[in-house]
């Protein structure tokens, strides 16, 4: 099991983004079109992770591959990046190109923390400008209001 792992998440341009996610072990850098709703799956399926369940999914979409998954284990999330050739291709014709095992508290605060650091550096109206799509606000403060539901200021 990593100790850590950070996530970024940069509007490129009109549609598209570079996702990278890091951990001691590797970093993989995905390319992310906003022909799915992209964050806002990745937020929903890091909520129902930190709420109970043992396996969902976020799919990014990338012109002709596609990229997805993540499971929980007991109190640790594990996050595997599958590179498929086609989005609706079944998992197991998918190549892992990253996966990382951590403790469910610390995948949700990275992916807080990245979403936070997007807010900062565009602000909602940039993002949109720069993505093409509204912020993912709900989607985050679900995740945020899951993870903690007695907020300290020093959490995030």
């Amino acid at each position: 099991m990593t100790t850590g792992m950070r996530m970024t998440w940069r509007p490129e341009g009109h549609g598209w983004a570079n996702c990278n996610i890091e951990d001691q072990q590797a970093k993989v850098e995905l390319i992310v079109s906003s022909i799915t709703s992209a964050p806002e799956e990745f937020l929903t399926a890091m909520a129902r992770l930190v709420s109970g369940e043992t396996h969902t999914r976020a799919q990014f979409e990338a012109g002709p591959t596609a990229f997805r998954r993540l499971y929980r284990h007991g109190d640790d999330a594990w996050i595997r990046i599958l590179e498929l050739r086609r989005g609706s291709d079944h998992d197991n014709r998918g190549t892992e190109i990253w996966s990382s095992q951590l403790h469910t508290d610390a995948t949700a605060r990275a992916v807080i923390r990245c979403f936070d650091e997007v807010a900062r550096t565009y602000d909602e109206s940039g993002y949109r400008g720069k993505w093409g799509e509204h912020f993912p606000r709900s989607e985050l403060e679900a995740l945020r209001r899951l993870w903690n539901p007695h907020p300290r200021s020093d959490d995030t």
